[in-house]
């Protein structure tokens, strides 16, 4: 299996580190926590997975594959702006300073706050919570990991007394069932995907049970897939609960000398009888035997859950009603067994750790406890410790908009993009008094409401760690110098500490200086009541951090080496030492009405991450979903007169979105699903979490964003386009003016881009020309353009050429274009006699050229054309198609969707 990208990437010389060893660092993308050999030369930078890193052990997913494209000075912040005009460091931080400090003399500390993210690293993480808290006074920081993993923290501690994690990946492969619930894991976090499964194909009793309302890609290789009703998790669960208490799945011992409040939980599920149980979440009531049945008999069991349990109104009982299930069976700190959260960033985990939560304190301490904030302050030398919690994101963003939060700072995070409500955010930052952001790309549509722009470094170009979802701390490490005068996040925040008057506290020089602090305290009068101890690490000097190997905690004195597992003797972090059994509340309000009848489901594709302010840059990775769409049932599609890549207008109380319907029998009736990627820089109206009602947690103020309410009408399009063009702006390339609907992707040598109108163009080479602007602009004289017209079916299709090179191509149509997509892009740029210019306005590859069709395997660039020919051939199973293709042989991420094209009869193991 091939882990290294296909091709190195060239750097700019001024960008460009000194050649030399392999650096050995960490994936900056999802919670597996993947390593990365990263080796360069004097100009280029090639990416493998690290064999002998124990959370993927050589594996990497097409995004980790792709980091190589991610770098470079494309669309980089370089300086420090101030209303668009360039400043320089100290000018932009006295400014911050100056700001912050009259704000807090006026208004108080309450009235500034900082929204940071998953993505920096955990002394960036560090420094921000103890500038807020502990000098500044106030708790107002939160991070855009409140929107993906607040409910599981809020679960931990209700049953076991502090966030922690029990187990760790190797018992994915020692367990004998696993239930994936709410988690998309072969497209959300493949790596760990592929470990069940290569399990699974060494040990075929190995079970698998996919919870969720939408047939992923997780399903294709799972035992049972229970399309449960949305919104019906606890019902189901708590089912389970009752079942196993019937059936004699007691642990007696377990539940008497390490738990509290199973007599009361139990009570609580007597009425989630199989009836009711079947009724709440529509399934049948054999599937759900079958599924408790095997929970029952199956000792070695893990329940993998992630965002679709983290993100709903009743969040936290979800979590609670897992690990319920867990505690009464006695399944939890043995190899094999536990609740197991996965987290969506590469250091949600980390930002948990120091504090990064408006009502949490570093080092796993509480901002309620008194004790804590005092050992917190002296540990600190802290002038003035924040006494209550915070504001979380939700709140937070509604008191910038009601002006009572008059600055902010944001760091590694788009919240114009990905917050529910996403336009009422905008507004907010609108009306504030300061917004300072710090990024890495300029183009953000958070960046465009800033008063101040901060350039950061990025990945590869800062030192640092990094906690996956097993406690595992890594080493991200430099290899790049950053360009520009961009800086570590950490030292921003120094910069203006000192600007405020408190330099002492905050003059680190290195990373290492940090980290070594905040082990220090964690070390810091810990007798063992706290769970998150790195005493071990405490007087870790420069050199030893620079080779910091990865390591679970609890690093001590007692544990060098680090702990795989939690809970083992029975002992958790409550007052009484025993785990407690939560009952969940009534189940929330639906959202849906009327007016607004679909549950809208918002998530994560394969290769995109986030508001792909990292994927966005890599044209590989826009090969197997170039543009916003939205997946809707047949039956729901035919009733609304939609066909398949119709163009949909997507609608709630919140806001309006325009994508492209993607018609599946995947999707149930009544729900839609829509990736939560597409920004404004990337498409006209494609914000999904605008539309998204900021309805959160009670208790975690996570956002419920599986279960918005939304309306879903057919776009009437005048026209629809695709083009390729030749250009080195991607962001600065316009799209046709009139075009309503409009998304563009990178290519190899430029851009594609996919176009609708309600208005019919009068003149349709105008709208082309407008395509072609920045080719015609550069290249007025020489340009020669060719067309093809068929009126009476509305086509139009025009090709511009510098010289015998094809710089763009443009398709029009009363429909949906139909032409190969990936055909047309491989065009571009290429060499054409004049009698062969023609064939570009076919719109299709002669029966001589090949056609690979739609990409699905991205690590291998491989199409559905070129697996279908396989078939042909007689490659019946995965494994002759990847021997055959190299399809699925990488991170595996495409093996379900290659295992849909093979014959319902064929051997589709994997």
């Amino acid at each position: 299996m091939s882990n290294v990208a296909r091709n190195p990437v060239a750097l700019d010389a001024t960008y460009a580190a000194t050649p030399g060893d392999v650096t050995r660092t960490t994936c900056p993308y999802c919670g597996v926590g993947c390593g990365v050999l990263v080796k360069k030369t004097a100009d280029a930078v090639s990416v493998e997975g690290d064999p002998d890193h124990p959370a993927n052990f050589g594996r990497l997913c097409s995004k980790g594959l792709a980091l190589v494209d991610t770098l470079g000075r494309d669309n980089r912040l370089l300086y420090p702006l101030i209303k668009d005009e360039r400043v320089s460091w100290d000018r932009a931080t006295d400014v911050i300073a100056d700001k912050f400090r009259s704000i807090i003399a006026e208004h108080g500390p309450d009235a500034v706050a900082f929204y940071v993210s998953g993505q920096i690293l955990t002394e960036d993480y560090y420094v921000a919570n103890k500038l807020m808290k502990g000098f500044i006074g106030s708790a107002n920081i939160d991070t855009n990991s409140r929107l993906c993993m607040a409910s599981s923290v809020t679960g931990h501690k209700r049953a076991f007394g502090a966030d922690s994690v029990p187990g760790c990946y190797e018992d994915l492969e020692l367990a004998d069932l696993i239930v994936l619930t709410g988690s998309n894991l072969a497209w959300c976090h493949p790596v760990l995907y592929q470990r069940i499964l290569a399990a699974k194909e060494k040990r075929p009793g190995l079970k698998i049970v996919v919870i969720d309302p939408r047939k992923t890609a997780t399903c294709e290789f799972a035992d049972l897939h229970l399309a449960i009703a949305p919104d019906s998790d606890v019902a189901l669960f708590q089912g389970l609960l009752n079942y196993l208490d019937k059936r004699g799945g007691r642990n007696d011992i377990f539940i008497r000398n390490h738990t509290n409040g199973a007599d009361t939980a139990l009570n609580a599920a007597k009425t989630h009888t199989l009836g009711c149980v079947a009724d709440e979440t529509e399934l049948h009531e054999g599937d759900i035997i079958a599924f408790y049945e095997l929970f029952l008999s199956t000792r070695k069991t893990v329940t993998v859950y992630s965002q679709g349990v983290n993100q709903a109104a009743d969040g936290s009982d979800r979590v609670n009603a897992i690990i319920n299930c867990h505690l009464l069976t006695g399944r939890i700190g043995e190899p094999g067994m536990g609740p197991f959260s996965v987290t969506g960033q590469p250091n949600a985990m980390g930002g948990r750790e120091v504090g990064g939560l408006a009502n949490q304190l570093a080092s796993h301490m509480e901002l309620g406890d008194p004790v804590h904030r005092d050992l917190v302050q002296r540990f600190w030398t802290a002038p003035r410790m924040a006494e209550k919690p915070g504001l979380k994101a939700v709140d937070l963003f509604e008191a910038i908009h009601a002006g009572k939060v008059k600055a902010v700072w944001i760091m590694a995070t788009n919240p114009v993009a990905s917050m529910p409500n996403a336009d009422r955010v905008r507004e907010a930052l609108k009306k504030c008094e300061l917004v300072v952001v710090s990024d890495v790309n300029a183009n953000t549509d958070t960046a465009a409401c800033a008063d101040i722009l901060l350039p950061s470094a990025s990945w590869g170009e800062k030192n640092g760690t990094v906690t996956n979802s097993e406690r595992r701390i890594s080493r991200q490490r430099r290899f790049l110098k950053a360009p520009g005068e961009a800086r570590d996040d950490w030292r921003q925040f120094c910069d203006v500490a000192v600007k405020m008057g408190w330099g002492e506290a905050f003059s680190y020089e290195a990373a290492a200086d940090i980290f070594r602090e905040y082990a220090s305290l964690c070390a810091f009068e810990n007798d063992g009541a706290r769970d998150l101890n790195l005493s071990a690490l405490k007087d870790i000097d420069a050199q030893g951090y620079d080779a910091l190997a990865p390591v679970q905690w609890p690093v001590s004195e007692n544990i060098v080496k680090g702990k795989a597992r939690l809970f083992a003797d029975g002992r958790f972090f409550t007052q009484n030492g025993k785990a407690s059994f939560i009952v969940p509340a009534a189940s929330p309000d639906k959202q849906t009405t009327p007016d607004f009848p679909f549950v809208l489901n918002t998530g994560r594709i394969r290769d995109h991450w986030h508001t792909m302010t990292r994927t966005g840059r890599s044209a590989r990775l826009s090969q197997h979903f170039a543009e916003p769409f939205i997946e809707i049932s047949p039956r729901d599609a035919e009733r609304l007169r939609i066909k398949d890549a119709d163009i949909v207008r997507v609608s709630s109380l919140y806001g309006l979105a325009l994508t492209r319907a993607l018609v599946t029998d995947r999707q149930r009736d009544g729900s839609v699903f829509a990736p939560m990627h597409w920004t404004e820089e990337f498409s006209s109206k494609g914000r999904i979490d605008a539309l998204v009602a900021a309805v959160t947690d009670p208790l975690s103020g996570q956002p419920a964003l599986k279960s918005g309410a939304a309306r879903i009408e057919r776009f009437d399009a005048a026209w629809h386009g695709f083009g390729v063009l030749a250009t080195r702006d991607f962001s600065g390339a316009v799209m046709p003016a009139g075009a309503d609907y409009w998304a563009k992707a990178r290519i190899e040598g430029g851009l594609r881009a996919e176009l609708a109108s309600a208005m019919d163009y009068k003149n349709i080479r105008f709208a082309a020309d407008a395509f072609f602007e920045p080719v015609l602009e550069r290249h007025a004289t020489e340009a020669q353009v060719i067309q093809y017209c068929d009126r009476r079916r509305g086509v139009h299709r025009f090709a511009v050429f510098i010289g015998d090179r094809l710089k763009g191509a443009f398709f029009m149509a009363k429909t949906p274009v139909e032409i190969s997509r990936s055909w047309a892009c491989e065009l571009l740029g290429r060499s054409f006699a004049p009698q062969e210019r023609v064939a570009v306005l076919a719109g299709r590859p002669g029966d001589d050229a090949p056609d690979r069709g739609a990409i699905v395997c991205t690590c291998m660039n491989v199409g559905a054309n070129e697996i279908a020919g396989a078939v042909a051939k007689g490659c019946t199973s995965l494994a002759k198609i990847g021997a055959a293709t190299g399809a699925g042989t990488n991170c595996g991420s495409c093996r379900g969707e290659i295992k849909r094209l093979l014959p319902e009869t064929a051997d589709a193991q994997t």
